[in-house]
């Protein structure tokens, strides 16, 4: 099976996949990559509400072959009582 590498992109934190992943094609791969994007933002939600997450797959040749991008905007439209 050929071997995929998933790169990682908190907004913070960069992480590079040195040991990758035997998977059964870049569609599986593709599909790992972006099942990753919204454990990143559950991670991160305490941080505040403008941020972005990604995520690079990288071929057992290290080339890039699918990148993905997850945008965070949020914001209060009412007015909140401070505790």
């Amino acid at each position: 099976m050929p071997r995929y590498f998933i790169d990682t992109d908190d907004g913070d934190t960069q992480v590079f996949d040195d040991t990758g992943y035997e998977l059964l094609d870049a569609e599986t791969a593709r599909y790992m990559a972006l099942d990753a994007l919204p454990d990143m933002a559950r991670e991160k939600l305490p941080d505040g509400d403008h941020r972005s997450f990604g995520v690079t797959v990288r071929n057992d040749q290290r080339q890039i072959i699918y990148v993905a991008t997850l945008a965070l905007m949020g914001g209060w439209k009412t007015v909140r009582s401070q505790k």
